[in-house]
């Protein structure tokens, strides 16, 4: 028989398993099932009868389960709690009331006192400057030398309107260089006693004369700027002072609000104080030592210039997110006969705080000789005023001072160029030029008010 005989089948054949049915064969569909109903093939006992699981007839057959809910209905639980209250409970709401009160009562009450304490002096105000009429020669005084300033200072201060004048009703200070072929010049010399127009601050001839000399490397100031008082015109013993203004940008520049007492009289500085109400650096941020997003206020006081007290009550303050060259800020002092503090654009903002409420000789905690082995005597304990000596009439000083030889700027940091120790410092910052004057992009101080109060019961002031 041949291969094709044998695989050819009958039209009429019962199909196998799994072949193609004709659509005429009719097959009956196992019904819908309930979701909600036993599986099929479960038992009651749990087990699984594996002989109907596959028919259709067991699937008509089995037993349908629907889902029995058996949340508990309303009213069949007895709530006994519900039907009488604990008379206790009623203070797991008072107390806790209580306790808010109480801590409101107390917050006022401390805050009430602490209001009661401040003291809110009476003022009468000395100066109210605006330079609106431009410079009034009768409070203002323009300060000319070329000493340094007791800071080896690299600046030569001139009266002639170049380094501080008023512009657009403000007052400006700043530093321009010196001509270069007056600063190269061996034997050139600035003499402020001698030549005509000029009229030296100072009574030392030291402040008053400068000289090039290339042998032993000293040099005239090679930079000129602007320091100006108001000595002459305004005056405090105890009081306000606000100076609205926008500090300089660039590198070695060091821009100063102070004050300086009218009369030495507890001798030469720093016996007769000196308040530093904001110093600061045009450097900018990166410089090591703070540059012109800082600023700091401090007391000067000591028995001697080796003995200064600065050092216990610096205090600086950081700029947030910008610089004080950025824009106009209010520098200012509150003074009076019990404590000083300084601060910037509001009281509340304070940098330095000191209480007068021990002797300076006691604060300053200075040892009992100096480095000679000479004996320190205490200049003020005689006065029996803890504010001494800050209890005389000071005066009102802004400038614009560029490096110096007194650490302000310290050696070794951020790519200065002079050592303070060099007897060539001047020289060797001028060499330098090259390095720092790009940096000079805003080196005007600008100042546009100055306001001067004295404390009521002081200075003949009865407000």
């Amino acid at each position: 028989m041949s291969y094709y005989n044998s695989t050819t089948t009958s039209a009429n054949a019962t199909p196998r398993p799994g072949s193609y049915h004709d659509e005429d064969d009719n097959i009956s569909q196992a019904p819908r099932q309930n979701p909600f109903a036993t599986p099929y093939g479960t038992t009651p006992d749990g087990s699984r009868n594996h002989s109907r699981a596959g028919s259709s007839t067991a699937l008509q057959t089995q037993d349908q389960r629907w889902f029995h809910s058996r949340r508990v209905k309303k009213g069949t639980v007895d709530r006994p709690w519900m039907n009488k209250k604990d008379p206790k409970e009623k203070w797991v709401t008072i107390i806790p009331v209580a306790g808010i009160l109480i801590g409101l009562i107390v917050s006022g009450v401390l805050i009430w006192d602490g209001l009661r304490s401040v003291v809110n002096h009476k003022y009468c105000q000395v100066l109210d400057e605006d330079f609106s009429a431009g410079l009034n020669s009768a409070v203002w005084t323009m300060e000319s030398e070329v000493g340094g300033f007791g800071n080896g200072e690299f600046e030569q201060t001139t009266t002639t309107g170049e380094n501080a004048f008023v512009e657009n009703g403000e007052l400006v200070i700043k530093p321009t260089l010196q001509d270069a072929a007056d600063v190269e010049k061996d034997g050139f010399v600035i003499n402020l006693i001698k030549d005509k127009g000029s009229l030296c601050s100072s009574t030392h001839w030291t402040d008053c004369v400068a000289v090039n000399n290339v042998t032993n490397g000293s040099s005239i100031p090679p930079v000129k700027s602007g320091r100006i008082n108001t000595k002459k015109g305004a005056t405090i013993k105890f009081g306000r002072v606000e100076v609205t203004a926008q500090l300089p940008e660039g590198d070695w520049l060091w821009p100063a609000i102070w004050m300086l007492p009218v009369k030495d009289t507890y001798g030469p500085w720093p016996r007769s104080g000196e308040i530093d109400i904001v110093e600061s650096r045009g450097n900018n941020h990166t410089y090591q030592q703070g540059g012109n997003n800082i600023v700091s206020s401090t007391l000067h006081w000591g028995p001697n210039e080796a003995n200064d007290g600065w050092f216990r009550n610096n205090v600086k303050r950081e700029a947030l997110h910008t610089t004080y060259s950025k824009a106009y800020h209010t520098f200012g002092i509150e003074w009076s006969e019990k404590y000083i503090f300084s601060y910037i654009d509001t009281r509340l903002l304070q940098v330095m705080y000191v209480n007068f409420d021990k002797p300076f000789f006691q604060k300053g905690q200075f040892p009992l000789s100096d480095s000679n082995g000479t004996r320190l005597q205490d200049p003020w304990s005689f006065t029996g005023n803890d504010a001494t000596p800050f209890d005389q009439d000071f005066y009102l000083i802004l400038n614009v001072a560029v490096g110096g030889t007194n650490g302000w700027f310290k050696d070794g940091k951020s790519g200065k160029p002079w050592v303070d120790g060099s007897p060539s410092a001047r020289r060797d910052f001028w060499n330098a030029r090259n390095m720092w004057q790009s940096t000079w992009t805003k080196p005007e101080m600008r100042i546009k008010r100055v306001q001067m109060w004295q404390e009521s019961g002081f200075n003949g002031c009865a407000a």
